[in-house]
């Protein structure tokens, strides 16, 4: 009988994750050995496999695409933040055996854009995008203390439905592309159109000097969204660092200990080279 702690991400596909050679780093970094395994689901059973993973000893899990919604559904309880996210992206399994459901990536998120030194309070904060993923990003950004946050979007009424959702003493505010207004310290592109080589229309008016442009994708070469910000000389980074931020934070949810992501970090993106 293996008695190394099991975990795993479930997903579909799931070929491509990096979370197997994420959380390896982690526990040699941790001298804290666990089997971590990529678990290719069937869009129609997620719920039958994690059955099978919790009679094999699994005690704990990543959920990515398209299970988030359903991880949620079959948490015995949420995460605060999780239910701010209305979607998980961590299972834990308590001693009692207790699904808890949890949310990292805005966790995540911070604690990349805090190795990055930039500054939060204060800011002006564009994030660009009114999908999941920025949904599970502004509670951590707001408790940060920035001046404001401004969620620009192709569909004006979802990133004001957003906003009012998230408002916090009137530092949200909802907008379409067009009405994007000011110069800003932060700016977080959340869209899809990364993936489609396309970029939002965005004024050359955009950002502070100094500024941080930040997409949440990444890959071997600069996005659209980066490429374009490099003509105003701000500092441009991609979503790696968000990456293992949040599969660093879904470790200390299980593990109880806080890896330094920085060592995993450089090993990944020299992988990527």
């Amino acid at each position: 009988m293996n008695d190394t702690p099991l975990y795993a991400v479930f997903g579909n596909p799931v070929a491509h994750s990096k979370s197997p050679q994420i959380h390896a780093g982690f526990a040699e970094q941790l001298a804290d050995p666990v089997r971590y395994e990529a678990r290719l689901v069937p869009v129609d059973d997620f719920y039958g496999h994690w059955r099978a993973f919790l009679t094999e000893g699994g005690r704990g899990a990543n959920v990515t695409v398209p299970f988030k919604q359903q991880a949620a559904t079959l948490a015995d309880r949420l995460s605060e933040r999780a239910r701010q996210a209305g979607a998980v992206n961590t299972l834990m399994v308590g001693d009692s055996g207790e699904v808890i459901g949890d949310n990292t990536d805005g966790a995540g998120l911070l604690l990349d854009i805090k190795r990055l030194e930039a500054p939060l309070e204060g800011a002006r904060i564009l994030v660009l995008g009114a999908g999941g993923a920025v949904r599970g990003v502004l509670e951590p950004l707001l408790e940060a203390g920035p001046s404001e946050l401004v969620i620009a979007n192709r569909t004006v009424e979802k990133a004001t439905a957003l906003a009012e959702l998230f408002d916090a003493r009137g530092r949200i505010r909802g907008c379409g592309f067009e009405e994007i207004e000011g110069r800003f310290d932060l700016v977080i592109n959340a869209t899809s159109a990364s993936l489609a080589g396309a970029l939002p229309p965005l004024p050359e008016t955009l950002f502070n000097e100094g500024a941080l442009a930040y997409d949440m994708m990444y890959g071997a070469a600069p996005t659209v969204f980066l490429e374009w910000a490099q003509a105003f000389e701000v500092r441009c980074v991609d979503g790696l660092g968000m990456l293992v931020g949040q599969a660093a934070e879904s470790w200390y949810q299980w593990r109880g200990t806080r890896p330094d992501t920085t060592p995993v970090l450089e090993t990944l993106r020299a992988d990527l080279r």
